[in-house]
């Protein structure tokens, strides 16, 4: 069976112009999260769910993709093309990362220049694996399963649920997937509400509680993903990426709800974005049409940058990290040139990163892999 004749779909445009909003968002909230004093006043407050609205579209993207060729398709195929999109900017990150490591020693990580190289360079090569390390193995001192590159962790369930997928799930009918959906949701929405911190963040860490909060973050939204890809009829939406980009801005950027106390109603207000808001979101991109070439042009840059972006910035801001840390008490106003400048070279860096690494590797492996 020849998977190399599989070929490839058209894009939806828009949706991958949301893909590169919703990157741009991840960046903005981690170089607001330092200078925030609590998790309550944070300018870009609810940017993490940017990773369930990436795990949302990656179902519906999947599903759209592959659901209707498994004739032509075997399961070892699937995940070698998975691997192949994947991994390379995977080992990027983490190689950066390893370069950049112990330029960051600063007062917020003040044993960074106790660890041995050797040390580093066994956490670098599990990491190129994405297996997670031990709090042992723990160098940077987050407690983070990727203490190289931090959003290592949501690719880490990238992975699971696009195995999950590929070994059983996807042969789920509409029904069954729909109650698996409903039944995730439910899950999530309980957490949510329940949850001492009064939200869903969490997943980073090879620990029991943090890998209970990363599936539960990754169950709903990939596989409601899938389940809108196959159900969903979409319609015409006029105007669909300038209104689905504004939606998700908003959702995104809004003020904690409920403050101290009333933890439950934040909860309640992230559970609704992700069971409800994100997938309408994805229901209107996968609506819309791009109405000129300027938009196409907007939407395809947004989309090629988006994973190189979310893949290789935090690099930068592990040094943004640093530099706050150095001047405690600064201010946004203070720090906002620096913010500019991590923000300016994390964009420069991706696009590097593409062009210069990420396509000609893909384009390597394709050929190695065959």
């Amino acid at each position: 069976m020849n998977n190399n004749k599989l070929g490839t779909k058209p894009h939806y445009q828009i949706l991958d112009g949301l893909r590169g909003i919703a990157a741009i968002i991840v960046v903005f909230f981690h170089l607001a999260e330092p200078l925030a004093s609590s998790r309550f006043d944070n300018i870009v407050n609810h940017g993490y769910l940017a990773v369930d609205f990436f795990f949302l579209l990656s179902g519906f993207v999947i599903g759209y993709a592959y659901d209707d060729r498994w004739d032509k398709l075997t399961i070892a195929g699937f995940l070698r093309r998975r691997f192949e999109r994947l991994q390379p900017l995977v080992v990027l990150g983490m190689t950066l990362g390893a370069i950049g490591f112990y330029f960051t020693d600063s007062t917020i990580w003040p044993l960074i220049h106790t660890v041995p190289v050797w040390k580093l360079l066994v956490v670098w090569l599990i990491g190129c694996t994405l297996i997670p390390v031990p709090l042992s193995m723990d160098i940077r001192g987050w407690q983070e399963m990727h203490p190289l590159n931090s959003v290592g962790w949501s690719l880490f369930f990238e992975y699971i649920a696009n195995m999950l997928y590929a070994l059983g799930l996807r042969k789920l009918s509409n029904k069954a997937l729909a109650c698996f959906v409903g039944l995730a949701g439910a899950v999530l929405l309980h957490f949510a509400v329940t949850n001492p911190n009064g939200d869903v963040a969490g997943g980073w860490t090879l620990n029991a509680e943090h890998m209970r909060i990363g599936m539960t973050r990754t169950m709903f939204p990939f596989f409601a993903g899938l389940l809108l890809s196959r159900a969903a009829q979409p319609t015409y939406i006029k105007n669909a990426f300038l209104w689905c980009s504004l939606l998700l801005a908003v959702v995104l950027l809004m003020p904690r709800i409920g403050g101290a106390e009333h933890l439950w109603m934040n909860g309640l207000y992230e559970a609704f974005c992700i069971i409800i808001v994100f997938p309408l979101i994805v229901y209107m991109g996968a609506s819309g049409v791009v109405h000129n070439q300027k938009e196409s042009k907007i939407c395809q840059f947004l989309g090629n940058l988006s994973y190189p972006l979310y893949m290789t910035h935090y690099v930068l801001v592990y040094f943004y990290v640093a530099w706050v840390s150095n001047h405690s008490g600064i201010t946004l106003w203070q720090a906002w040139p620096y913010a500019l400048l991590t923000f300016s070279g994390a964009i420069v860096l991706a696009y590097a990163s593409l062009k210069l690494y990420d396509e000609p590797v893909r384009a390597w492996l394709r050929k190695k892999l065959k």
